[in-house]
């Protein structure tokens, strides 16, 4: 069983979805990607948070983030799925879902848990940015529902600070303040920072967010 950390390339892997095979890697081309899994087809919460992508397929494109969803069920079980899915949480299902009944992907990311279930999948979530490297994981039990909004909120800030000398703070939220980095000396900030900073102490100070016009 892989044990997969944050900075890993994420594993490559060939897989059918009800898009098509896929290659990972090559799907992904030079964006972000999300891939999460549910523990099966038909069931509840997973309905729901199917659907709730579907209808956030926007959002991530804006993001330049692609999202596949994973199931141990077959294609067959998924295509019937998704006319629950769309029927229920009226939209329409609009990304692949892997058909992963030999476990292969579900081994290769560690996504079955034997403590909560020898069989199914938890409900796993991994954030990849555009070097292929993991940036983010989150696992939640099977009975719980996923944040979508808390995905995009972390998105955004993994997608500022690769590309900016900062970190988010605490409950931050795109178009809020931001912290800069410990790296950068006091001196140095209005250079790199113009629209100014607040020095809350010598190690916390809080700058505009750089990204905005």
């Amino acid at each position: 069983m892989a044990t997969i950390r944050l900075g890993d390339i994420a594993p490559n892997f060939i897989a059918d979805t009800t898009e098509g095979t896929i290659e990972f890697h090559d799907w992904l081309g030079n964006g972000w990607g999300i891939l999460f899994s549910h523990p099966a087809d038909y069931t509840p919460v997973c309905t729901t948070e199917l659907g709730t992508v579907a209808k956030y397929k926007a959002e991530f494109d804006n993001r330049n983030v692609k999202v596949v969803a994973l199931s141990v069920d077959g294609l067959e079980s998924h295509k019937g799925w998704i006319n629950d899915i769309n029927e229920t949480q009226n939209t329409s299902v609009n990304f692949p879902i892997i058909a992963d009944e030999d476990r292969k992907v579900s081994e290769l990311y560690d996504m079955i848990h034997p403590n909560a279930d020898s069989k199914l999948t938890v409900r796993s979530v991994f954030v990849i940015g555009n070097d292929k490297k993991v940036k983010l994981i989150i696992t939640y039990p099977a009975s719980t529902g996923r944040n979508f909004d808390e995905l995009l909120r972390v998105i955004d800030s993994l997608q500022l600070t690769a590309y900016h000398k900062v970190a988010t703070p605490a409950n931050w939220n795109n178009g809020e303040d931001v912290v800069v980095v410990p790296a950068i000396a006091t001196e140095d900030i209005p250079g790199i920072f113009p629209k100014g900073f607040t020095e809350v102490k010598p190690y916390l100070r809080m700058t505009p967010q750089p990204n905005l016009d």
